[in-house]
């Protein structure tokens, strides 16, 4: 377990090279504290938070696909390309789904909507 949770940081710190992974994790900096906030209950603050949480996430993974592509080759091809491309469409998709998700809590909080 010991040699995992090492394993784990050194992989936190690779991320963190990344510039993608960097702005969103201090935009997570600022969000999770934000969720407990904004959150009306325990659901709401976990989907709030665990939303901005998946983002990370998925960038992790995104950023483990490119780094194995470019391992085998930086020569173009189109196996790699849409391997990027569907990695990179995954964060897209996280991002929506977050975006989405604060805005419904934003809504709920101060827009016309009754509870």
């Amino acid at each position: 377990m010991w040699h995992a949770t090492l394993y784990s940081i050194a992989g936190l710190r690779a991320g963190w090279t990344e510039t993608a992974f960097r702005q969103e994790a201090i935009a997570a900096i600022v969000l999770v504290p934000l969720a407990l906030w904004l959150g009306q209950s325990w659901v709401e603050r976990a989907l709030l938070a665990g939303s901005v949480l998946l983002v990370l996430i998925v960038e992790l993974l995104n950023s483990g696909i490119e780094a194995s592509i470019d391992r085998v080759g930086l020569q173009w091809h189109l196996l790699s390309k849409r391997a990027k491309d569907l990695g990179s469409a995954a964060v897209m998709l996280s991002l929506v789904l977050c975006i989405g998700i604060w805005a419904g809590a934003a809504w709920q909080r101060w827009g016309f909507c009754c509870t």
